[in-house]
């Protein structure tokens, strides 16, 4: 059931001021003594600063805490290609997402630029003003392209979170799984619906958990990939089997894990039931899922299973990745996202999903108990203890790999993050409740 109408989807985003983000002085600026230290002439003093050492921006201005989510409208949400205007509603969300849950400051930037090479251009040129770019919504396989070479030729962190995001979620509830099964991860074999941005990225991710490339049989709407067919792209190629698969029913035979990325109702009941022992099933397709959760669980009581909706056990929610990342990489000044930061990441969160759930997560859900098993392998996405677990996970493996630009004290770290997000949060209902705003 539809927590709210389209009457008040739509009163919730018009209602003054239009909009979900709005830009608030973080200093004062009342008196001539303000005025002349935030503009002319005292602003001269730290463009002064700033061009002899390039780094005291990050002590002079906002770079550090700055993320540009950057979208075409290409491939926005379940919608497809709306278009940049379209977008907006969706990266404004984005960036009420970065804020409310750590702290980071967004612009969003929806590009009227269908050409991949003109939107890396274009980020490239954004480099001095952010900290980190999030791309999304933006569609395949020109994703690739963007997000690869925006890595190679950029000296901040470029993550595509349509693509990473859900691939370390699923991560770390695969990890969890695995576990819960007894089974070990080089020895599965998974079946993969869906071969766009997230389904690609997902299996890519899986590989680097330690599943061997060999036992991912991915479909696309055409059927299986496979080293016949003539009509792939680079991305697709990567995982063209030898073997092949008739039906993606056929490959569900004995596997252990099935990944959807694609479309509602693919997949049987009767596919279920031919799955291996302890089988894992991530039907993603939003709103609605590949199978029911209810017509899954109905044939097989061992089953682990996902989804992307907030009302089944173990949802998929991106919101539980991207904010801790790049609140990681932000505090280490990090110049990239690499695989070893999100591993980390994917490891804190399925180590998070082992610790007991206090009552005020227990209370924020309407549930009686909480805890690590089938029906729970992914922890929360309202937990308030992500922060704690990913963000540190993700700084020290940035500074263990190298990319940090500076190193932090872990322990002071860790423990100042709830503090600073406490702090957000504050000051975030102080100032949505002058607008009386009611909901």
């Amino acid at each position: 059931m539809a927590l709210y109408t389209k009457e008040e989807a739509l009163t919730y985003h018009s209602t003054f001021p239009q909009g979900k983000i709005e830009v608030i002085p973080a200093k004062p600026c009342s008196t001539q003594k303000h005025l002349s230290m935030a503009y002319s002439p005292g602003v001269a003093e730290t463009c002064r600063a700033i061009a002899a050492d390039p780094e005291e921006a990050f002590k002079y201005t906002n770079k550090g805490n700055l993320v540009a989510v950057v979208s075409n409208g290409t491939a926005i949400l379940g919608l497809g290609n709306l278009g940049p205007m379209a977008a907006k509603p969706v990266m404004e969300g984005k960036g009420v997402l970065f804020k409310t849950f750590a702290d980071i400051d967004v612009y969003d930037l929806n590009l009227d630029a269908k050409d991949p090479d003109l939107i890396i251009k274009i980020c490239k040129a954004l480099e001095p003003t952010f900290g980190g770019i999030n791309l999304e919504d933006i569609k395949a396989p020109e994703c690739f392209h963007i997000e690869e070479t925006l890595k190679k030729e950029m000296n901040i962190p470029v993550f595509h979170d349509d693509q990473h995001g859900t691939a370390i979620i699923s991560g770390a509830g695969l990890i969890n799984a695995i576990e819960i099964s007894g089974k070990r991860i080089e020895n599965i074999r998974i079946v993969v619906s869906g071969a766009g941005a997230s389904g690609i990225a997902c299996s890519k991710f899986y590989v680097s958990l330690g599943v061997p490339l060999e036992n991912i049989s991915m479909f696309d709407s055409k059927g299986h990939i496979n080293d016949r067919r003539d009509d792939l792209n680079e991305q697709k190629k990567y995982f063209a089997q030898k073997k092949y698969y008739a039906s993606l029913a056929e490959a569900f035979k004995g596997a252990d894990m099935f990944l959807g990325l694609s479309s509602p109702n693919l997949v049987s009941a009767d596919m279920v039931k031919s799955m291996g022992n302890n089988p894992i099933i991530f039907a993603m397709a939003n709103p609605d899922p590949e199978i029911r959760y209810e017509d899954a669980k109905a044939v097989r009581s061992d089953l682990m299973m996902g989804t992307g909706r907030s009302d089944y056990p173990n949802q998929v929610n991106n919101v539980s990745g991207f904010p801790y990342i790049f609140r990681g990489a932000l505090d280490v000044r990090a110049t990239a996202i690499n695989e070893e930061m999100k591993r980390a990441a994917a490891n804190a969160i399925a180590a998070l999903a082992k610790e007991a759930v206090p009552q005020e997560m227990l209370d924020a859900y309407g549930v009686k108990s909480l805890s690590f098993g089938p029906d729970y392998i992914i922890p929360k996405a309202l937990d308030m203890r992500l922060i704690e677990w990913e963000a540190p996970a993700v700084a020290k493996a940035a500074m263990d790999t190298g990319v940090a630009g500076i190193s932090i004290d872990m322990e002071k770290y860790r423990a100042s993050l709830r503090a600073r997000l406490a702090g957000s949060r504050a000051r975030i209902d102080a100032f949505v409740k002058t607008y009386n705003f009611r909901f």
